[in-house]
């Protein structure tokens, strides 16, 4: 990953400075992704570019079918690029074993989707206690985390509650909270507010941007919601397979 990329990348963003002194901790560089079917190669990614800083909001917004979800996937290293590097930290990761990449994923980066996918047998509190007990927390501590976090979210009255005594934003409250109990510093959302109706949407998203702002957090939002997008730091889309700048 050359420099000069990385400052062509970082100068068109206002408030960041060029060079050694800001890396950016997710660089997408020259990423191809296709995908066959039967004779017919469909081209998702041609060349995308894309960067992100710590505590920076990127809103990822194109239309159904454009790619978004491969573009966040190929970030996530749950997908290989067909061509081109994904830099977490400035790490190259694609040549890097399966048991590394798994490593990055559970450490560096978490991800929220359209459902939550709680755990339905457990409470709020289980669902983020387990990951970091899976990282290798003491439980005690594990909990009180997750007790902070949550409570930081507004569900501190709703820990002992299972996924099917919430109501769906706190549903997707207590899916943020997982997603970033471990301390990553990259939050993917694939339409996270894409079930739920227009008041809870904005207050999982104001939830959510509370902590980009407290814990520097670099997070990129699939979204067809413009409000939402509209309140982030950038707007970007897919047109041709590239990753295009919005005003």
């Amino acid at each position: 990953m050359s420099d000069a990329t990385i400052n062509d990348q970082a100068a068109s963003q206002p408030g960041l400075e060029t060079g050694a002194e800001a890396p950016p901790v997710l660089f997408l560089h020259g990423i191809d992704r296709h995908y066959s079917q039967g004779d017919v190669v469909l081209d998702i990614l041609k060349g995308a570019e894309f960067a992100i800083w710590p505590g920076q909001s990127v809103a990822l917004v194109a239309p159904s079918g454009a790619g978004k979800s491969t573009l966040l996937h190929v970030a996530g290293l749950l997908e290989h690029p067909d061509a081109g590097e994904v830099y977490i930290d400035q790490i190259p990761t694609s040549r890097l074993p399966d048991a590394e990449r798994t490593r990055i994923r559970r450490v560096e980066i978490g991800f929220v989707y359209q459902f939550h996918h709680l755990l339905m047998e457990f409470s709020a509190l289980e669902n983020v206690v387990m990951p970091q007990m899976i990282r290798g927390l003491s439980r005690p501590e594990a909990i009180r985390r997750a007790t902070d976090l949550l409570g930081y979210l507004g569900l501190k009255e709703r820990l002992t509650h299972r996924p099917a005594e919430l109501s769906g934003g706190e549903q997707q409250r207590v899916a943020i909270a997982r997603a970033v109990a471990n301390a990553p510093r990259i939050l993917l959302a694939d339409e996270p507010t894409g079930n739920l109706d227009p008041r809870t949407s904005d207050h999982v998203f104001s939830a959510l941007t509370q902590l980009v702002q407290a814990s520097g957090l670099a997070v990129v939002v699939a979204t067809h919601n413009m409000d939402i997008a509209g309140r982030m730091d950038r707007r970007v889309t897919l047109r041709d397979g590239l990753v295009i700048e919005l005003e």
